[in-house]
């Protein structure tokens, strides 16, 4: 599988009661591909994964899938504490059609990284189908060594890339100098997409790319035909919707208000995760407003 481009790690809209909402995501969609990304990512961590059953994720997975018909990519995350649950999850996004699967490493136990290859090597011989490894430490609690991720590249047939969303630039360049010629390198920090990019990276799989996904793919392209000046502008306005709406305000409910600001409706959070204030509200609308990205006073 070629991954390259920007990829959108979908919300999953949520009505008051805490139900999928299927027909705002069903708008949401048609949002994302016509702004021109390379695919979708469902039940990721911006799709609120961890608090989806397993049963709510194969309907998620089946849905987009359905609605996607082919004519982009769908990526499943199928990341879970334990390998056999992980493997469980990988193969049910194999069985509804998933393109590759986003494999958050394990979180709570914190594995060696022998145990951490091993993990890689298992889920390798029970599904076939192409893995992306997601290194994510503000959710993990530590991060990947680009050594370790080296190995599971070389002994895992089916590792197709890694989403770095460490936000290091010398990690970056290190993943890049080890396999990046081996599997796609994408980064999963808004604020390094054209850093990783210029390094020699395919692309990225941004929470922003929800809310900005023209932008976003403007950044890619502008990247891919060297023109730094346009990409550089387009880095600098996907930094600060990011730093507004992933590291100023709680992530999934900052994105989702930005969408329905947009006139996207996308819900709310689930539970325990909470709706932002109206005063929060208000200061995300102020923020895009003044970038211009809302119309409107």
């Amino acid at each position: 599988m070629k991954l390259e481009g920007v990829y959108v790690p979908n919300v999953t809209p949520f009505d008051g009661a805490g139900e999928i909402d299927w027909g705002a995501l069903e708008g949401l969609i048609e949002f994302w591909l016509d702004a021109g990304v390379s695919g979708l990512v469902v039940n990721a961590s911006t799709g609120e994964g961890p608090l989806l059953s397993r049963e709510e994720k194969r309907a998620t997975m089946e849905f987009v899938r359905g609605r996607v018909g082919g004519r982009w990519a769908v990526i499943a995350g199928t990341g879970a504490i334990g390998t056999r649950e992980t493997i469980e999850l990988t193969g049910d996004a194999k069985d509804l059609g998933a393109d590759a699967a986003l494999v958050t490493t394990p979180f709570f136990f914190k594995p060696a990284p022998s145990e951490l290859v091993e993990h890689f090597v298992a889920l390798d011989e029970a599904v076939d189908l192409p893995v992306i490894l997601y290194n994510v430490p503000k959710f993990t609690g530590y991060t990947v060594a680009p050594d370790t991720v080296d190995e599971v590249s070389r002994r895992c047939g089916n590792l197709v890339g890694i989403k770095d969303s460490s936000g290091s630039p010398g990690a970056m360049a290190e993943n890049i100098r080890l396999f990046g010629d081996r599997i796609s390198v994408l980064s999963g920090a808004a604020d390094m997409t054209l850093p990783t990019l210029a390094l020699g990276g395919r692309g990225a799989i941004l929470a922003v790319a929800n809310f900005i996904p023209g932008i976003c793919t403007g950044l890619y392209r502008a990247a891919a035909e060297g023109d730094l000046r346009e990409a550089g502008r387009l880095q600098m306005a996907v930094s600060y919707v990011n730093k507004v709406l992933v590291r100023e305000y709680p992530q999934v409910a900052a994105v989702k208000v930005a969408l329905a600001l947009k006139g996207h409706p996308a819900g709310v959070p689930r539970s325990p995760l909470k709706p932002l204030s109206d005063k929060g509200v208000e200061a995300v609308r102020g923020a895009l407003l003044e970038m211009g990205l809302l119309e409107g006073a």
